[in-house]
Order: C-alpha cells, then sequence, then structure tokens
C-alpha cells in the first residue's frame, strides 16, 4: 500500500506536463503533514495520554519501533524528543529532504519517470509526468466519489481530503462544476468524526499547524526578498 504522502504527491504533480501543482512552500509542508498523519493512523504519534503536562498541541511519540517503512522510520527519529515538539515543529522537522524522498520512491515505483530540462541554457529544471496512472486514478476516483457524488469517505480519504483542505488545494485536485460546494463539501469531510478521539486530535493539530507553518514561511520568504 501507498504511503498518505505518496498518494498526495501523485495528486500533486500533472499527469501531462510533470509540473508540480503547488508552490514549494505549501507542497514541501504538506508532505510533512501527510508523513505525520500516517503515523498518527498507525498510533505510532499522537497527542499526550491524560497527566502528561505538555500542551494539547503537542505530538507526542507512541510507539517508536520500526514500522519496516523508511521514511516512516525516519519520520519516527527525527521526532524522538525528551520534550515533545509541537505540531508545527514536528511538521518542520519532517520537510527536509521528503519530497525528494517521495519523488525517487515514485520513480522507482513506476508511477512517474524523472526528466530534466535547461531553460535558457542556464537553469534546469525537472518534472515529473506520469507513467503508469493507474493508481493515482483510483484515488482520484475516491475523493471524487465523496466530495463530488457524496459518499461516505473512508479513513485515508478523509484524511488526504484533510491535507488538502490544508494547503488550499481541493479545487487543484478535484473538478466540480460548483466550485464552492465542492471546497465547503471538502471541509465538512475534512472537520467530520471519520477517526477516533486520539487520531482525531491529532489530525486537528496536524492541519492547524499546516496553515500556521505554510503562512509563517510565507510571511518569512516576503520579508528577505
Amino acid at each position: 500500500m501507498t504511503l498518505l504522502a505518496e498518494d498526495l504527491l501523485l495528486l500533486l504533480v500533472d499527469d501531462a506536463s510533470g509540473a508540480l501543482l503547488l508552490d514549494s512552500t505549501r507542497l514541501d509542508r504538506a508532505l510533512a503533514g501527510a508523513v505525520l498523519l500516517e503515523l498518527a493512523l498507525a498510533e505510532r504519534v499522537g497527542p499526550p495520554p491524560p497527566g502528561r503536562r505538555f500542551g494539547r498541541d503537542r505530538i507526542v511519540l507512541l510507539d517508536s519501533r520500526p514500522t519496516g517503512d523508511p521514511l516512516l522510520d525516519d519520520a519516527l527519529a527525527r521526532l524522538a524528543s525528551p520534550r515533545p515538539p509541537g505540531a508545527a515543529r514536528a511538521v518542520e522537522r519532517l520537510v527536509k529532504g521528503t519530497r525528494q524522498t517521495l519523488l525517487h520512491r515514485l520513480v522507482e515505483a513506476g508511477h512517474v519517470r524523472e526528466e530534466h530540462r535547461t531553460v535558457l541554457g542556464i537553469f534546469r529544471t525537472s518534472r515529473w509526468p506520469a507513467v503508469r496512472p493507474e493508481h493515482e486514478a483510483a484515488v482520484r476516483r475516491g475523493l471524487d466519489a465523496v466530495l463530488v457524488e457524496g459518499a461516505q469517505p473512508d479513513l485515508r480519504t478523509a484524511a488526504l481530503t484533510s491535507l488538502l483542505v490544508a494547503v488550499d488545494a481541493v479545487p487543484k485536485v478535484v473538478s466540480a462544476p460548483d466550485r464552492r460546494a465542492l471546497v465547503r463539501r471538502a471541509k465538512d469531510v475534512a472537520d467530520g468524526e471519520w477517526a477516533g478521539v486520539a487520531v482525531r486530535k491529532a489530525v486537528e493539530a496536524v492541519n492547524a499547524a499546516l496553515v500556521a507553518s505554510v503562512v509563517a514561511v510565507s510571511a518569512a520568504t516576503t520579508v528577505t526578498s
């Protein structure tokens, strides 16, 4: 089974051109958030247990045993800390290298291919057009069924929707006659009761952290540019 982060990245790469559909600030934090949610769904991380003297937005390592997936195991190592990080800090800890690792995995799995181009004879750019789009098409059908047709979401489709909502990317991935209705439906799904209490708290913390991180990084970039 592919990771949430892999599914999210497939959705946010244009199949034909191979171009990324989000700016790097939002994309990198969305992917880091997806890794964090994967760990939350697996009950490896979550909010502090009752009685622990940490803020409610803290992300606590609940189970540090290896998952068998190198990307997730690296994330667990990055999150290990005597004092659990806040959700925003946890997202930032997972940003570095995650996009590159995921793209490499997608190439290795045959979902996309990597192409390099030179612009104006100077700037080297990369693109990742689709090679085998069947898996991504199945993910899209699940999103369409939930967000356009009104079907009940399964756990992973709801988690994926919540990530898309957090970085304002739903209309880039799903087409619908009424964009406002689409966005409202996506927010309803993201806010719905599709996970247990502990996981739900982790999801809320991660999604709030994604919004805050994107705003903070964008503001810092504006000031320094």
